[in-house]
């Protein structure tokens, strides 16, 4: 018996659209982590506020900002990375790679400061926000896992 097409859109040897829309699926992820990290820093930060109040909440919010810019950040310098070594034309400085990844944890460090010498209650909310890229990520495991599943991809 003859082997049957795994996909609908696949048949006998032809595995190049499935293989193109899966590509294209997978290369969103940032994006959609990105878009999942702001839609999170909305939606737990009103839910600390009514939660446990305005302090811990602003921490929350600030913790939620640090990371997203944070992630931003890191992705661009993964990218300077790449395309330095890749040699490609008209990449960034090897010194302005580092600089901006390291300023990254000072910004960190002078938001936890800040937060723990005006308001120490906000220091809970500030270390939580800092997870947000993995609640984010875990929300794209599971659309991934979902759409694998649903869609075959």
């Amino acid at each position: 018996m003859p082997d049957q097409p795994n996909h609908p859109s696949q048949s006998f040897g032809d595995t190049a659209p499935l293989e193109t829309a899966s590509e294209s699926f997978y290369s969103g992820a940032l994006d959609r982590i990105r878009k999942c990290m702001a839609v999170l820093a909305v939606l737990l930060t009103g839910g600390a506020w009514g939660r446990f109040g305005f302090r811990p909440a602003l921490g929350l919010a600030l913790g939620c900002t640090i990371a997203y810019v944070n992630f931003y950040w890191l992705k661009r310098v993964i990218g300077g990375f790449v395309d330095r070594a890749a040699g490609a034309a008209g990449t960034q400085s090897g010194d302005g790679i580092v600089f901006r990844f390291l300023l990254r944890y000072v910004l960190m460090a002078a938001g936890a400061y800040v937060i723990l010498t005006v308001s120490p209650a906000s220091l809970n909310g500030l270390l939580a926000g800092l997870f947000l890229p993995v609640a984010a990520i875990a929300c794209e495991a599971a659309y991934e896992l979902y759409a694998a599943l649903s869609r075959g991809l």
